[in-house]
């Protein structure tokens, strides 16, 4: 029987005030209802922001030590239930268990990262220009914030979220993705039981087009932090831009992984089947575009299709699955979708392109990988972001002509490049429009120390991650202290 969550409001695991549910089915089979979560209302998300309200003054006051601690309990909860959690992620969002188990360890590394922020959270002391005058800088949370989080990773990217968020001082309002919400509440389960006080943290459960917007526009909420579509991210930017909210937003992007003449071919094919097909395709990050130096195009794109072909698509719970479901019916037409309008703008199907609809198969939403050969750039597979196991491959004629195809986009988020040519390794990190850039390495995968966010379109200036991910959710305040005359 599939296990009913709550909302978690002000320290008690609560249904919707008007007690609607959903069902939350898995992608693999929708025959299959992993759990029962709310649908919640506007009403709801009035009821978490009050109990955020309310324990923001005694939270704000806790040591950051004591803060951090909190954390470091929490990352010891969530890697003693690390293989539940992780089979729980499979179930509810598709990916395959291996992939599941590392998105559960990388939660509780970020909680740890900072769970040790606690004891750094430090301003600067300044040399004042007044005698007798002591300058100096002190950290302060902001306040509430709400965070609102996508479904393809769903308990990392609210972790790397709400860790910062807690450990700055702040009281949090979480809305989970509606296509994959209990995972991310078993993070908040970890949390609450690690000690956090009542209405520190609250989570609401509900559809974006009514939770997210009711979170945007409450009375109290001084900053959103959203990960998602470009489309509804630059949305909420402006409305946030015009209520005075800070914002944070990362959003989508059209990843280049450039393949020169000098590449090691075996480890540049390897590199692009890691980035286009892992999670199907459904990364920020993904590699969705191949640009590839001519002299190496024919043997690269054979080597490439035929280690794509052998890929084993199935049960995300199968040890040896690399390509699981995609996460509903509604992301599996639209990418079936961007496949036909490539078919119809010239572009030559290689590989894939299909729903794959074999035995067990046909009980959830598979789509073969997909390759498309001979794509221009102004295609709009070539443009736009998919979102799925589909990448398209362009030719460059050289060095310079890879990199104006590379930033050939509005989006700004990664790019790799393979090569074995340092000079050419350093110009590529140099030119490329992109605020995460691999050498020899996939365009997805980034390290929880490391800053994370994109340029242009893909993302707004504060970065996650790292110990600059503290700065979005505090605020600096100066302090002038004389001490004689």
């Amino acid at each position: 029987m599939a296990e009913r969550y709550h909302n978690f409001i002000e320290g008690e695991w609560v249904p919707a005030l008007d007690g609607q549910v959903q069902e939350d089915r898995s992608p693999a089979d929708r025959d299959r209802v992993v759990a029962e979560v709310p649908r919640s209302s506007g009403a709801d998300v009035s009821r978490a922001v009050e109990a955020a309200r309310r324990a923001l003054a005694g939270w704000s006051r806790t040591s950051p030590v004591g803060r951090g601690e909190i954390l470091y309990r929490a990352a010891a909860i969530v890697r003693s239930r690390a293989e539940s959690i992780a089979r729980l992620l499979s179930l509810e969002e598709g990916k395959p268990i291996g992939e599941s188990r590392a998105e559960v360890a990388r939660a509780a590394q970020i909680l740890e990262y900072f769970g040790g922020e606690g004891a750094r959270l430090a301003g600067e002391t300044l040399p004042s220009s007044r005698p007798g005058v002591f300058l100096f800088t002190v950290r302060e949370p902001l306040g509430v914030v709400g965070i609102v989080t996508p479904w393809n990773f769903p308990i990392a990217i609210p972790a790397w979220k709400l860790a910062p968020a807690l450990v700055a001082g702040n009281t949090v309002v979480f809305k989970p993705a509606s296509q994959a919400p209990a995972t991310g509440l078993e993070l908040v389960r970890a949390l609450a039981e690690a000690g956090l006080p009542p209405g520190v943290l609250n989570a609401v459960v509900g559809p974006g087009s009514v939770v997210g917007e009711a979170l945007l526009g409450a009375e109290g909420v001084r900053a959103v932090s959203f990960t998602g579509s470009t489309a509804v991210g630059s949305r909420l930017y402006q409305d946030a831009s015009r209520r005075g909210l800070r914002c944070q937003c990362e959003m989508g992007g059209k990843n280049p992984l450039v393949v020169l003449a000098d590449a090691d071919l075996e480890r540049a094919v390897e590199v692009a089947l890691d980035g286009a097909f892992r999670s199907a395709g459904q990364r920020c990050t993904a590699t969705s575009r191949i640009i590839v130096e001519r002299p190496i195009a024919a043997a690269f794109v054979e080597r490439f299709v035929e280690r794509a072909a052998a890929l084993r698509v199935g049960d995300p719970l199968d040890e040896a699955t690399y390509v699981g479901p995609v996460v509903d019916e509604t992301q599996m037409e639209s990418i079936l979708g961007y496949i036909r309008t490539g078919v119809e703008e010239g572009a030559r199907l290689v590989l894939g392109g299909r729903r794959l609809t074999e035995g067990e198969l046909g009980r959830g939403f598979y789509v073969a990988p997909t390759v498309f050969v001979e794509a221009r750039s102004q295609m709009t597979i070539a443009q736009e972001e998919i979102f799925g196991p589909v990448v398209a491959i362009l030719e460059a004629a050289d060095f310079d002509e890879a990199v104006r195809l590379a930033n050939d986009t509005r989006y700004g988020l990664s790019a790799s490049v393979c090569t074995r040519d340092l000079a050419r390794a350093h110009r590529f990190i140099r030119e490329v429009e992109a605020g995460v850039v691999g050498v020899n390495v996939p365009t997805a995968g980034v390290e929880f120390q490391a800053p994370f966010g994109g340029t242009k379109a893909s993302g707004t200036p504060f970065k996650e991650q790292g110990k600059v991910a503290v700065d979005f959710y505090s605020q600096l305040k100066t302090v002038a202290l004389r001490y004689e005359g």
